[in-house]
């Protein structure tokens, strides 16, 4: 009996650390390599073959700290091995795309993303999730331009042109008829009007139902675009540039003009895909011959907004980018280019030009 409980207690410490060794390996590995949620993807996850003590949790993208040693051992992505303290993400929300976690009585640490708990510690809420497009939009909502928005050119009393140009995109005319669509060869078909210089259809106020009535609808919402673009409040920048903005780099925002806006060199626009410009303009809108707006980043024109109290007068070979809300008329020289839209409220003036619908 003696000799048995002697040899009892000496194997004991063996099977203490042979218990310790399998509570470690057999740690659910599953939280070692996830992803973190649907959103991490900021935080990488290191894969070693370390694991921590009890309560230690997984680290994330970087080195992370644990406290003293206990029964864990490092592994080879840093794994912190104490009992807590082991924590990945950036301490932040997890909507923002940085929650951070600690393991059984660990404490947050810096990490860069998505993170994991340890044993008995949280689990992040889908883990971090990136922002659409590299972040939230800047500037304001863009402008609703309801069923204005199937047109590239919409005007109310008058179309005219200078062969040849090449319009991508549909052409409306209302409350006048078709016969104040010039220059373009037309030919009428139904409830529409073709010509080879449009790729789309062209509609009048006096072609067959439904037509007509489709056609109020969209000058009425053309009307309500502008009175929504014109009425924004609180802009960003006022009177920026006196009015002379040609060779500025325009961030996203509500810019506003007590006056004319004249651009005499070249204007860049510069943002994200979901970033968002509107410029109200109380005076008339001139661009110079062969000079451009030119986007940067991954500005896009669909979400660009001239309001024009007066006239837009772009020069030969100029090109544009952006809708033109316009309260009066609209004319481009000859050659000018523009990918956007001209929704003019009196008449528009085309000279061998591209217009081209933004894309969406």
């Amino acid at each position: 009996m003696l000799r048995s409980l002697s040899l009892l207690a000496r194997s004991a410490p063996v099977a203490i650390s042979l218990l310790a060794f399998v509570a470690c390996g057999t740690e659910d590995d599953s939280a070692l390599f996830s992803d973190g949620g649907s959103g991490g993807g900021a935080g990488a996850h290191s894969g070693g073959s370390g694991h921590g003590g009890a309560g230690s949790g997984n680290a994330g993208a970087g080195t992370h700290f644990g406290g003293a040693g206990g029964l864990g051992t490092a592994g080879s992505m840093n794994h912190a091995g104490a009992a807590g303290a082991s924590v990945a993400g950036a301490g932040g929300n997890p909507a923002s795309g940085g929650a951070s976690h600690a393991g059984a009585g660990g404490n947050p640490a810096a990490g860069s993303g998505g993170s994991h708990a340890g044993a008995g510690g949280t689990a992040g809420a889908s883990g971090g999730t990136a922002g659409a497009s590299g972040g939230a939009a800047v500037g304001p909502a863009p402008v609703f331009l309801g069923t204005a928005g199937k047109f590239v050119i919409l005007a109310e009393s008058e179309i005219t042109n200078v062969p040849t140009s090449a319009i991508t995109g549909d052409v409306g005319l209302s409350p006048a008829a078709a016969s104040y669509i010039k220059g373009f060869d037309l030919t009428r078909a139904g409830i529409k009007l073709t010509s080879p210089q449009v790729v789309g259809n062209i509609f009048a106020a006096d072609s067959d139902p439904p037509t007509p009535t489709n056609m109020t609808v969209a000058v009425a919402d053309m009307l309500l675009a502008y009175t929504d673009a014109a009425g924004r409040p609180t802009p960003d920048f006022l009177n920026l540039g006196g009015g002379l903005i040609g060779g500025l780099t325009l961030k996203p925002g509500l810019y506003k003009w007590a006056s004319s806006v004249s651009i005499t060199a070249d204007v860049t626009l510069s943002g994200k895909d979901n970033d968002v410009w509107i410029f109200q303009i109380t005076g008339d809108l001139k661009m110079s011959s062969m000079k451009a707006m030119t986007l940067a980043g991954n500005a896009k024109a669909k979400n660009i907004f001239w309001q024009v109290a007066g006239l837009v007068d772009f020069g030969t070979s100029s090109h544009a980018e952006g809708a033109l809300l316009c309260k009066t008329g609209i004319n481009l020289g000859t050659g000018a280019t523009i990918n956007g839209r001209l929704l003019a409220q009196t008449a528009v003036t085309l000279a061998s030009n591209s217009v081209t619908v933004p894309a969406q």
